[in-house]
């Protein structure tokens, strides 16, 4: 495994990252399917043998789940890892959810959160979404809070855009910021990374492999259950789907000349661009991570990296 520093203050973690989304079972943010507790614990386990140190999940994850699921996973295991949960969605009795970035509510969140993980500290906590009804100042006072009591060590925000990270510096230096980033999403590259590496703010990339498309498995003929949210994207249905499909095969063509799979291209593409710290991989079983590790030792040249950005960007 290799590490990386997150941003100019943050912990050495792992350049591959492991996502708790699918743990989680389930409940909102969980429309993969089910998940077994037991294989999820077997997978936590293959991912600290691989030397993984990075873990990254969310209180709304399952509503709760996938938390107390890794926390148990990670129990024996604490003081050799980086554990990041997120805040900012919250749900009712009946599952509904409301997102919210207000002062007391990040208090009380990170307050669950710590009793899920069973931890008395979070290493990296992050707003899951700004909320564009407060100003993201507020939410960073709430953050600052929690670090100058000692229940957080870092913090970090998801899903943040320039002007809300320079809104949060005006507060306290924010550790690092959680985007979507991959061959088929590279709009990162333009503005937030390039502003990232100026501010010295760690980026974890989430869904490198943009939820299955740099899989390698769709075709066509891929159809999702109407439970499943790609089944109302239009990055994985009708033309959408076809473009990606061609996009994708033209892909396998470039990883076969590395002597590797796809999603290891997708993931060192992530990992070649200088404002990455690690890549999320989203894990339901021991393969969906281990799969993925070759990655870390390819070096992509400028001309692959061009020839890839060529085929995202075609119509």
């Amino acid at each position: 495994m290799k590490y990386r520093k997150l941003g100019k203050n943050g912990p050495e973690i792992s350049v591959i990252g492991f996502g708790s989304w699918a743990i989680g079972g389930a409940g909102w943010a969980s429309a993969w399917g089910g998940q077994d507790d037991d294989q999820s614990a077997e997978s936590v386990r293959a991912a600290l043998d691989a030397g993984i140190t990075f873990y990254d999940t969310a209180a709304v994850y399952g509503l709760g789940h996938s938390e107390e699921v890794l926390g148990k996973a990670l129990s024996k295991d604490r003081d050799r890892v980086v554990i990041a949960t997120k805040c900012g969605l919250v749900w009712d009795e009946n599952g509904s959810i409301t997102r919210t970035g207000a002062y007391e509510s990040v208090l009380r969140e990170a307050e669950a959160s710590l009793k899920r993980l069973g931890t008395d500290y979070i290493d990296l906590y992050q707003m899951h979404w700004p909320d564009a009804e407060l100003p993201a100042e507020e939410t960073m006072r709430a953050m600052d809070k929690l670090v100058q009591d000692g229940k957080v060590r870092y913090v970090g925000v998801s899903n943040y855009n320039v002007e809300q990270l320079q809104q949060s510096l005006t507060v306290r230096h924010v550790d690092s910021l959680q985007p979507p980033y991959s061959i088929l999403r590279p709009a990162a590259e333009k503005e937030l990374l390039p502003f990232c590496q100026a501010n010295g703010i760690g980026v974890v990339a989430y869904s490198p492999l943009t939820s299955g498309l740099l899989s390698g498995n769709y075709t066509y003929e891929t159809t999702f259950g109407p439970d499943d949210w790609r089944s109302r994207n239009k990055a994985h249905t009708g033309e959408g789907l076809r473009s990606n499909v061609d996009r994708a095969e033209k892909l396998k063509l470039i990883a076969a000349r590395y002597d590797i799979t796809l999603p290891q291209l997708a993931v060192a593409y992530d990992l070649a661009h200088p404002a990455i710290t690690s890549a999320i991989v989203g894990v339901r079983k021991p393969s969906h991570i281990l799969g993925v590790l070759p990655a870390i030792d390819v070096t992509l040249d400028d001309a692959t990296l061009a020839e890839i950005r060529a085929i995202a960007s075609a119509e």
